[in-house]
């Protein structure tokens, strides 16, 4: 087996992993499956940080929200998109109300 996967190889695995625990004895729980992936010969203190995006085709949690805590900028953007936001000032807010 190589040490690189492929788009098709991943997809049939996890399909494998899905279709074994749909047709095996039914849970009373919620079951997740979890990948996690390892990056040989990457430095973080050298290399330079990446990022991507991945659109889930199922909504994980329907009624999950989030905050975005950033600068104004971001925090703009987010009010734009009709989602919550935090700057800095609002957050040393929150500490000084205790």
């Amino acid at each position: 087996m190589s040490s690189k996967v492929t788009r098709d190889m991943l997809f049939e695995t996890t399909q494998n992993v899905l279709t074994y625990s749909n047709e095996t004895k039914k849970r009373k729980f919620v079951e997740t499956v979890e990948l996690q992936i390892v990056l040989k010969n990457f430095d973080p203190s050298r290399d330079k940080r990446f990022s991507g995006t991945v659109r889930l085709r199922h909504i994980p949690k329907p009624k999950f929200t989030v905050c975005v805590l950033g600068d104004e900028r971001h925090c703009d953007e987010a009010r734009a998109n009709n989602i919550p936001a935090m700057t800095i000032d609002d957050l040393k807010k929150l500490n000084k109300d205790k």
